[in-house]
């Protein structure tokens, strides 16, 4: 029970940084004033370095998630 927790777990966990990416690449291109030109956050580069932020913390959330079960079993 405890492995497919884990791996349901994982998958989410995995998808929500897969979210946190996509969602940092949009506030990057509004930033930028490049796609979505409708909201407060177009033509505005504090935007862009959020979504940079934010898709870093996405990505490191992607690494953490696929690597902590490998770390787990060895011990």
């Amino acid at each position: 029970m405890g492995e497919i927790f884990n791996g349901i777990m994982r998958g989410v966990s995995s998808l929500l940084g897969v979210g946190m990416v996509c969602m940092g690449g949009i506030w990057i291109l509004q930033g930028f004033n490049l796609a979505f030109r409708v909201g407060f956050m177009v033509g505005d580069k504090h935007w862009a370095v959020y979504g940079a932020m934010l898709a870093v913390v996405g990505v490191c959330q992607i690494i953490w998630s696929n690597t902590r079960e490998q770390y787990y079993k060895r011990r």
